[in-house]
């Protein structure tokens, strides 16, 4: 029998395996995370928007291991059924370190995480200036992180900008053992194709606004190969736009705007659902 604290691991990978495209929605807080739950069976623990949420300050290295299993604590509290995957950056340091955030994650009942090959200081994968570590040192941390883990999912990431150098990496790593690969910052669904022709994992593409992979539909994706999709930053760039603009309402009208808000009853009614 398996035991509770597999079982968000053992889910997500039956998921993640399955047919059918994986989206996984960017939050930035607790609150976030039940309005995304409501809609889609799983939420990503976006570094970006806890670098924004949590310091408000961009995404290059701020967050550190013990702020971000508290934040994936919170939200597997309220949300203890829902597919979670932890941004974890580049392990926030050593491999002594990426796993004991892993194990600690895996305590906490997170479902999945995924880590990079950065070289600190690491910054977002959107961003330009990343550099990456050499692959035999990444795969030092790898092996670490899942030689501790008992089930929880890993998504082995590559920043490579070059696509076959992406390719190569992506290969490595899916032969030490990771559950599932991602190549940061395409801009061709060709390397997904040629990733497919070449790993059999779940393939994983990261979407944001205003980044540099296209905005392609979930269909596109899956045509291409790739079963998830992590979705950013969703929330946290549409709370952006949306408290802007009711904000220089207030300001323009003197008073609170009846209109684009929820009201007391509709705040309510997301924070008592189960």
């Amino acid at each position: 029998m398996t035991s509770p604290k597999r079982e968000p691991g053992a889910k997500f990978r039956q998921r993640a395996n399955a047919e059918g495209f994986f989206p996984l929605i960017g939050i930035y807080d607790v609150f976030s995370a039940k309005l995304a739950a409501a809609r889609f069976d799983g939420v990503f623990c976006s570094g970006l928007g806890f670098s924004a949420s949590s310091y408000g300050l961009p995404d290059v290295g701020y967050a550190n291991w013990r702020d971000v299993i508290d934040f994936a604590t919170r939200v597997r509290h309220v949300l203890p059924q829902t597919h979670m995957l932890v941004d974890v950056d580049d392990g926030f340091g050593d491999e002594t370190i990426a796993a004991t955030t892993v194990k600690s994650l895996e305590h906490i009942g997170a479902s999945a995480v995924i880590m990079e090959d950065q070289k600190r200081p690491r910054r977002c994968g959107h961003y330009e200036g990343k550099e990456l570590l050499p692959v035999n040192e990444y795969l030092v941390k790898l092996d670490a992180v899942l030689n501790v883990r008992e089930d929880i999912f890993v998504v082995a990431r590559t920043d490579a900008t070059d696509a076959t150098e992406g390719i190569d990496r992506a290969i490595q790593y899916a032969e030490a053992g990771a559950d599932a690969i991602m190549v940061e910052a395409i801009r061709d669904l060709s390397v997904i194709q040629d990733l497919r022709k070449q790993i059999n994992r779940p393939l994983v593409v990261n979407q944001l606004h205003g980044g540099k992979t296209p905005n392609w539909s979930f269909d596109e994706l899956s045509d291409a190969g790739a079963s998830i999709g992590i979705y950013s930053t969703p929330c946290l760039f549409a709370a952006q736009r949306a408290v802007e603009e009711y904000l220089d309402a207030m300001s323009d009208g003197g008073r609170l705007p009846s209109d684009n808000t929820a009201t007391l009853a509709e705040c309510t009614r997301v924070l008592q659902s189960e």
